[in-house]
Order: structure tokens, then sequence, then C-alpha cells
């Protein structure tokens, strides 16, 4: 299966050909593996497919590419994407504590980005901490982004071409069962873990009919349950817009592009989606009628994965991430945040916006908006889905963070993101990050450490609880217990309220489209 490769570099023995990797700090590190076959040339705008293999011995000790993207500087994570960059992207990486036959627990981690950004190569989403920390397999894995991956061309070959991030995503899930046991994991139990667009597609994946059995357990951090999923109409009208963004006639004029022009084309749209108060997103997942038949929320809660144990969890001040460093909303009026309540809650939008303004006594206006896209877009249907798995007496866990960073005057709060130096307790490699200034070491140090082994705990086990951790209860509606992390974690309860809770399903907060 496995042997020492030459000066001690890990060899792993695959039906589709030898890797060698690299030995490091007590790992076995497995680079750039191609999951599925380039999607170039004719493959562009295809769906995934199978990796041919290779003769003789494969090196896997560098990264492969990541997805082409905006290599943008930006003021809250400082960047989120890495060159270099090219559409032959569609590689894994592998870090274990030996390729060997001790069946460890897998963790498969999926990188969020607002479904136009992120990387499985940046070093921040390294696997190490927790293949080292918990005598974990760790997988994580890098899918096409942007008008690559999200387009809608409409049907082609008398099939329809849509979502080919999920396509991609699928062939890495089949790829970890088929060959993880090579790296010493354990097929039978793999978890999925995913933040902001990567849980949302880890919720797609569970309720994919091809990914239902492949894993049994997921981790959803800041799943984006609120967005809207548009049908082919919608989603065609998007393509339209990238067309005259990108000056092409027609969907043949755009295969024929250079990816560096549709990343461009990219930049432009999002000033063509661009709305006041609304977090931009150019590109979204859609209901295609065939990769995915309805928005992933509505599908766990009709019940379509009653085997899959969930982690799921949000924090306190998400849109603090979209809005806290942007001069434009720090003008923001009560009178424009007032509008943006209706936009999101309709005849109830002014009784919504007592609640919130009742909750946050003295709050600012940008303080009132970034509670009210926190809420939509995360909060509100993270709940519902909390809710809804507990009236299925399924096992949920749930959690807040709440810790602030001190970052642009406390501007950001507990923003989206926060919380990744933290589980993945590596904040050494967030150095260029601007939201953790100022965030003192012991505060990295003991709540990544609770946060860290809770993740290992959860994967191990299917239970977060662990020894550095008080009793975090599992959610269900008597209760609605939460484990709320912060500088001093404690458990609470129902960190939505019944408030707010009511309002969820009015107007365009309930965002199961």
């Amino acid at each position: 299966m496995s042997a020492p490769g030459p000066d001690d570099a890990p060899l792993v023995r695959l039906p589709v050909g030898t890797l060698r990797g690299r030995a490091e700090n007590g790992l076995a590190v497995f680079r750039g593996i191609p999951y599925a076959a380039p999607p170039v040339g004719e493959l562009r705008w295809r769906p995934a497919r199978p990796h041919p293999g290779w003769a003789g011995v494969r090196d896997a000790g560098e990264y492969g590419p990541s997805a082409p993207q905006v290599g943008l500087v930006d003021p809250v994570l400082g960047g989120h994407g890495a060159p270099p960059f090219d559409e032959d992207c569609l590689t894994l990486n592998v870090w274990t504590p030996g390729p060997d036959d001790a069946r460890r627990p897998v963790l498969v981690w999926i990188h969020g980005g607002g479904f136009v950004s992120g990387s499985g190569t940046l070093p921040i989403y390294a696997g190490d901490t927790f293949a080292r920390d918990g005598d974990l397999v760790v997988v994580s894995v890098s899918y096409r982004i942007g008008a690559l991956g999200y387009l809608y061309l409409g049907a082609e070959d008398d099939a329809d071409a849509g979502n080919f991030w999920l396509t991609d995503q699928l062939a890495a899930l089949r790829w970890v069962r088929e060959h993880i046991a090579a790296f010493g994991g354990d097929p039978d139990d793999i978890t999925v873990a995913g933040q902001s667009g990567g849980a949302f597609s880890t919720a797609a994946l569970a309720v994919h009919p091809q990914g239902r059995g492949l894993f049994h357990r997921a981790i959803l951090q800041s799943p984006p349950l609120g967005v809207r999923t548009p049908d082919r109409e919608e989603a065609l009208r998007t393509t339209a817009a990238l067309l005259e963004v990108a000056g092409v006639p027609d969907v043949a004029g755009l295969r024929a592009l250079p990816w560096e022009a549709l990343v461009e084309a990219t930049v432009g749209m999002f000033g063509v989606q661009a709305r006041w108060g609304r977090w931009p997103v150019p590109f979204l997942p859609m209901v295609d009628g065939s990769t995915l038949t309805r928005h992933p929320l509505a599908a766990l809660l009709a019940g379509e994965n009653p085997d899959l144990d969930i982690l799921l969890g949000w924090t306190a001040d998400e849109a603090g991430f979209a809005f806290g460093a942007n001069e434009m909303y720090a003008r923001a009026t009560f009178e424009q945040v007032r509008a943006r309540f209706d936009e999101a809650f309709g005849a109830r939008g002014g009784e919504a916006y007592e609640i919130f303004a009742a909750e946050r006594p003295g709050a600012t206006a940008l303080e009132l908006l970034t509670d009210l896209v926190s809420e939509e877009l995360f909060r509100l249907p993270g709940t519902a889905l909390a809710e809804g798995l507990a009236a299925q007496e399924r096992p949920v866990w749930l959690y807040q963070f709440d810790y602030a960073t001190p970052a642009y005057g406390g501007r950001l709060g507990a923003a989206h993101c926060l919380e990744l130096p933290f589980t993945f307790r590596n904040a050494d490699r967030w150095a260029h990050a601007p939201f953790l200034a100022g965030v003192e070491p012991k505060t990295l140090d003991g709540l990544g450490a609770a946060m860290h082994d809770a993740w290992i705990a959860f994967v191990r086990t299917g239970d977060p609880n662990h020894a550095g951790l008080p009793a975090w209860e599992r959610y269900t509606t008597p209760t609605r217990a939460a484990m709320r992390f912060a500088a001093a974690c404690e458990p609470g309860t129902d960190p939505v309220g019944a408030a707010k809770r009511g309002l969820y399903g009015a107007g365009g907060a309930d965002g199961r489209g």
C-alpha cells in the first residue's frame, strides 16, 4: 500500500498511479493530487470527469494552482487567493500521521470565499494542525469558482450545464472514498466541513443523491443558508449580464475567452449586481433540476439525509465583514436601514426594525444593518435548520462565536471568517489578516484550543465535548442549547431569540427560494 521513498519521502500506491509525498514534522503530506480531469479546452463548463491517472511516480510535494480568481488585497482578510492561478485546478491535498492501516477518522475541508475566491492550497487551510492534534487524516479541496464554477449555460448536449462546482466536489468526495484508506484513513468515517460558501457546499453535498452516502458528519461554519438559489431563468439573466460585461455575443464567445478575461469580467459583475445594503455576490448556486433540485436548507428540513450528524454555527456579527471596514456604510442613515428592513421582511419590515432596535439599544445605523444582514443570511435560516433537525430528533450541536476583534476600532465585531484562525488553531498563518490586529496571544491560544479540540472531538466521535470546554448540550427545542465561544466560553441558549425566530419566513428572509 505504501512505503518510504528516497530520503524517507512517503510513497502511496493507488489504482490511478503512485504518489511521492513529503515527511513534515511527524506527518506525511501529499499535495496537488489531481482528483478529476483538468476542466480545460472542451471540458470548460462541463461536469467533472474522472482523471485518467499517470504512469510512474508522481511528485506530490507542491500545491496545485488555485482556481482563477481576483487576487486582490481586502481590508478584512488581507487577501483570500494566492497565485499561481489556472483552470487546471482540480486537485486536493492530504495530511496524515502515516499512510498505514490505522483507519483514522477523515476530515475533508471545503473552503469558502463568496463563491468567487479561496483555494484548498492556502496555508491558512492546511490540515496539519488537525492531523497532528487529532490523529486524523485531513483533505483540503480546490474546485471551480466564479464564472467557471457557477455560470449557467442552459441546455447543452441535451443536458443542463450548471453547478460545475458541485460536480467537482462530488468527484473529490468519490476520490476520497475510493483512495483514502491508502493514506491511513477510514472511508467509512468521513466528516465534511466547510465555512461560508464551503458550508453551503457541504449542505448541498449532504442532500445530493450521489453525496449522501459519502460522509455521515458535517461541520457547517457560517453557512449562508439565506442566499436565494436562482432558477434557470434567473441564472440565464446572470449569464446575459456576463456576456455584456465581457463584450462577447454568446456562450461560444465565452468559451473562446482566456480565463484572465473571465476574471476581469467577474470584477465588472460586482458592479452590475451591487445593491445598497446587500452582501455583493456576483454568482450563486442555482436550482437546475438535475445537479441541485432545491435549496439545501429545504432539502435538509425535509429529512433528505436522516443519517447526518451536524455541528452548526455562526459568528455574532457576520456582516461586519461586508460593512464594518467600508466607509460608505459608516455613513449609513437610519432611513436607509429602515428601507432595507422593508426589502427583507416586506409588510413586517417595521415590526422587524423595532425588534432589532430593541435588542440593541443605542445602536448605530451601521450596527442595525450589520445585524439585519447577519440574521437574514446566516442566523435566522441556521436557526431554522437547527429547529427542524431537532424536531426530527436528529443530532445537531449549535454554537455562536461571540469574540469581537478590536480591529478597526471594534466596527467589525465578531465578523464572518473570524473563527477560522481559532478552529484551525493556526493564527501564525494569518499574520496578513487585518481582522486579527490587536487580538491578545492568550485569547488566540485559549479560545483556539477550545474550538479546535471541539472540532476534533466531533470528527472523532460525533460529540464536540472535551475536557477543556464547559458541558455542551445538543440543540433541542425545549432547551435550544448553544455554546458561546468567546474569551471565556460558556453554554447559552437560543442565540437568536423568540422574537427574531418569529420573523423567519417573512418576506425575503426565509432564503429558501
